[in-house]
């Protein structure tokens, strides 16, 4: 027994938060610094260093660096972050291990109004903003749904017919969406199909800064949200035994999980998995069910899982690129497979 007891507790440090948040945080970091200097180009740290001391270097690295490499690994980094916090908020609400941010049919919203722009060029007139409108097409349907599952939410209470409102509602989107694409040519066909496989390029400043604000302020809402949470996931009854407003609480949980889910679907489209898998991660490596713990520890997993999948998109078959949604996929299905088999999960 007394053999044994150095190696309990050096793995017990090891599970210890702090050192797990800086891990986490370094090799974000780290994968972060790689999107940059990875690419078709190869820059050195030492070059990436000095695009940043100059940022209005009008050359064609500075150009690539700083309007390419930079917003489109911030995207990344931020993309698996959200993505993450809004799986984990749905699992604590449905108190299912298999539920993601796009089952309440979110990403089903966005894809059928991105439908209606590019296989049918609606553009409403405005041509002006027309470079914009597959963006704000895909918010407005993302948060149309979501609108409307929030409306459910607050007129029923069972979490299963929440669950199946939603899943309706994605294939009713569905739907929509294979009409259009029968009826639509062939030529943007090619580019909606891209669009749908997912991908964090082509990202500008002002998405960054929209995402950094917005969703930032939603994240810091969500946190002060824990200790509600670990009260949620004792049943409906003990949070309300505790002073939880459960109807109004019910659809904050639904608003931000949708509003984090709807922001990145409007920007990179669908990526898949990442809001399902990233959170059963976070459990295990953190061994608590403990929200004040898991929040920021499946933001930095997210963000270094997500930022590791584009890397190997860009890079794997460079200079062709991968769908990132075929990359979480591989990534977070087996995860998936495998705790449930492991478990023996009950759905």
């Amino acid at each position: 027994m007394e053999q044994t007891l150095p190696g309990v507790a050096l793995c017990y440090s090891f599970r210890r938060p702090a050192v797990l948040f800086a891990a986490l945080g370094a090799a974000t970091a780290l994968l972060l610094v790689l999107n940059v200097c990875i690419g078709s180009i190869f820059f050195s740290p030492a070059e990436i260093w000095q695009a940043l001391v100059h940022p209005f270097d009008e050359s064609v690295k500075g150009f690539i660096i700083w309007n390419i490499r930079i917003p489109r690994s911030i995207a990344a980094v931020l993309g698996g972050a959200y993505l993450s916090v809004s799986g984990l908020l749905l699992q604590v609400y449905f108190r299912n291990p298999i539920v993601g941010p796009f089952i309440l049919g979110i990403s089903s919203g966005a894809t059928v109004m991105v439908s209606f722009v590019m296989l049918t060029s609606l553009t409403l007139g405005m041509t002006v903003i027309s470079p914009f409108m597959t963006t704000l097409a895909a918010f407005a349907g993302a948060y149309g749904v979501m609108l409307i599952v929030v409306a459910v939410a607050s007129r029923v209470r069972n979490g299963i017919t929440l669950l199946i409102v939603g899943l309706m509602m994605g294939y009713l989107c569905h739907a929509v969406t294979s009409i259009l694409t029968a009826l639509a040519e062939k030529e943007k066909i090619k580019g909606f199909v891209l669009w749908q496989l997912g991908s964090f390029s082509g990202f500008k400043w002002s998405e960054i800064w929209v995402l950094l604000l917005l969703g930032g302020a939603i994240m810091v809402m969500i946190y002060l949200l824990s200790k509600p949470l670990n009260a949620f996931l004792l049943g409906e009854e003990s949070a309300s035994s505790m002073g939880v407003n459960i109807r109004r609480f019910r659809v904050m949980i639904l608003l931000f999980a949708s509003a984090l889910a709807g922001m990145i679907t409007s920007v990179a489209g669908p990526v898949a998995f990442v809001g399902m898998a990233v959170p059963h991660m976070a459990r295990l490596v953190f061994g608590t069910s403990d929200n004040r713990t898991l929040i920021p520890g499946a933001s930095l997993m997210g963000a270094a899982v997500v930022s590791l999948c584009d890397l190997i998109a860009r890079m794997v078959l460079s200079p062709v690129e991968l769908p990132l949604s075929a990359i979480t996929a591989f990534f977070g299905a087996p995860i998936i497979i495998g705790l449930l088999l492991k478990r023996k999960v009950q759905l």
